[in-house]
């Protein structure tokens, strides 16, 4: 009891670990706004945002309909909420608070349900202390909807394979989330494969079971193809022939499978997800995942009651005098069913991001067997903590964190007309809200200096009505010449960003590349300075130095 009731309170102190993590604003990747919430809030609100190509392609290669299930509704509450037109910061952390009840409430529960644990395990609270839950799993990506989406499919996939007899419910609700999760993202899929074949054999037992599945499967599908023709051509449904059919994951496909389609978001070794992407997402896991990789097979082969018993009791093994892991059969247990089968499947394809293994990174968790010598167990939970705690401060609150503050506060501001970005992830034109169409937002990504010095002396002209704004990190060089001169001003900074992209060992060394980046953290927001005219906030200033100077003569 004792035990249950700390395991309890470490899941509650995780939890809120989580939160602190999810209303963070680091900045992970860009399709964690472009592949989402960038697209549903200029369709809903109407504001000027940035389509990215798989949008506006030809042939696109992203629905719309897991998008609007996932954002839409709470983009109505809260424009309800506001009247009409609710603040870009608002609706931020919305979206984050949105994914933190994903990954809280679903995603936990699920792994409960595959686990059939009543209390936490030690899967779970592996899972909760992953910086992966922590700084990924709470961002709006496409990923973290695909590992929710994959865990209770494989709740219902085992629910109908354990049924001794046909499992109308299951097979639909299973139906549901296939569908969902292939439009959601194509790689969903390949996560199924191997669970699938036990799902395959349900089936053969039991045609009505393959029927319950397969009619609703094919009668959404159908839905989510109409749908997505509808938005991307504006055809009335009634309209609409064979040929006008936009169908999304055959398009992805078809994108996918060419490598110079691949080659332009870069190509990589084909060990690249085993070797760097699973080692940099696991850390210390990686050492008891090997352990039960190289013994899978270990309690196959016994029969009767005695074996049965074996399996109940979890056989360990000890290596090396410091791990031991479960001897659990591949064919018996279907999260590790499915995550060995994403990651064979994923690393066939020459384009390999870590994110793209997310939804494996539970199930893997919940696999293994921590030490069970009580030396190496604090050690290995040591380093555990220190690879999550490192990891989720890096990318959860440094890597990119002033961008969505920096664009949350040019959207609090009045008459900007331009903001000029450098050397920075290309930032959010949804954060803008509803005075992003009176600002032109200019990403010149990580372009040379000069680039710089021509945006400033365009903006450099005109009345005083008008702001124009640089923003680049603390540690860019090239920007000195121009404040020295006095051609820009600071006007705002943010000190929990780290351009990890800006990196130049090359040239610089470790230790000088490493003071420059790390001691020179932070976004900094410059105004470009007009003669005679007062910078940005400037009245705002005087208003509240007026205020406080009454306040004195009361």
């Amino acid at each position: 009891m004792q035990n249950m009731a700390w395991k309890r309170r470490l899941y509650l102190s995780l939890a809120l670990a989580r939160l602190y993590f999810a209303l963070s604003p680091s900045y992970i990747h860009p399709d964690e706004h472009f592949q989402g919430p960038e697209v549903v809030a200029g369709e809903h609100f109407g504001w000027k945002i940035t389509k990215t190509w798989e949008f506006t392609a030809e042939k696109p290669i992203r629905s719309y309909v897991p998008l609007l299930a996932v954002y839409a509704m709470p983009m109505t509450l809260l424009q309800w909420i506001a009247n009409g037109d609710p603040s870009p910061t608002m609706l931020f952390y919305a979206v984050r608070l949105l994914f933190y009840f994903f990954s809280m409430v679903y995603e936990d529960w699920a792994l409960l349900e595959l686990g059939s644990a009543t209390v936490p395990n030690g899967g779970l609270l592996l899972t909760a202390s992953s910086w992966v839950t922590w700084s990924i799993q709470t961002r709006s990506f496409s990923n973290s909807v695909e590992t929710v989406v994959l865990l209770w499919s494989l709740v219902f996939l085992k629910r109908i394979v354990a049924a001794k007899a046909p499992s109308i419910r299951n097979c639909i609700l299973l139906a549901v989330f296939v569908v969902f999760g292939t439009f959601n993202r194509i790689t969903f899929p390949a996560f199924l494969i191997l669970p699938g074949l036990s799902l395959l054999k349900h089936f053969l037992i039991y045609p009505t079971s393959f029927f319950a599945f397969a009619i609703p499967a094919f009668l959404l599908a159908a839905s989510f193809i109409v749908l997505d023709t509808h938005i991307y051509t504006q055809l009335p449904i009634n309209l609409m022939s064979l040929s006008d059919l936009i169908i999304t994951p055959i398009n992805n496909i078809a994108y996918n499978s060419q490598t110079e389609n691949l080659a332009q978001h870069g190509l990589h070794p084909l060990y690249t997800h085993l070797l760097v992407n699973l080692p940099q997402l696991l850390g210390p896991a990686i050492i008891p995942l090997i352990c039960l990789v190289l013994n899978l097979g270990s309690s196959v082969g016994g029969s009767g009651k005695e074996d049965e018993e074996e399996e109940e009791e979890e056989e360990e093994l000890t290596v090396a005098g410091r791990v031991v892991v479960k001897k659990r059969s591949l064919w018996e247990y279907v999260p590790l069913q499915s995550a060995v089968s994403g990651i064979f499947i994923l690393s066939m394809i020459k384009h390999q991001e870590a994110r793209f293994l997310i939804p494996a990174v539970p199930l893997l968790l919940s696999s293994i067997s921590l030490p069970k010598a009580e030396v190496w167990k604090k050690r290995w939970m040591g380093a555990w903590a220190v690879f999550n705690i490192l990891l989720g401060t890096l990318m959860g609150v440094y890597h990119q964190g002033g961008v969505v503050p920096a664009q949350l506060w040019i959207a609090g501001q009045e008459n900007v007309d331009k903001a000029v970005w450098w050397k920075t992830y290309k930032p959010p034109t949804w954060l803008l809200g509803s005075k992003g169409k009176d600002v032109e937002t200019v990403d010149l990504m990580g372009g040379p200096v000069k680039r710089v010095f021509e945006e400033v002396e365009k903006m450099g002209g005109g009345g005083c009505g008008k702001h124009g704004l640089l923003i680049v990190p603390g540690s860019a060089r090239g920007v000195e010449a121009l404040v020295e001169s006095g051609r820009i001003a600071r006007v705002w900074g943010y000190r929990k960003h780290l351009n990890l992209d800006d990196m130049d060992f090359g040239d610089d060394g470790v230790v000088d590349t490493l003071q420059r980046v790390v001691g020179k953290r932070g976004i900094v927001v410059y105004e470009v300075v007009k003669p005679g005219c007062e910078l940005i906030g400037a009245t705002k200033k005087k208003k509240n130095t007026k205020v406080i100077d009454r306040e004195k003569e009361l």
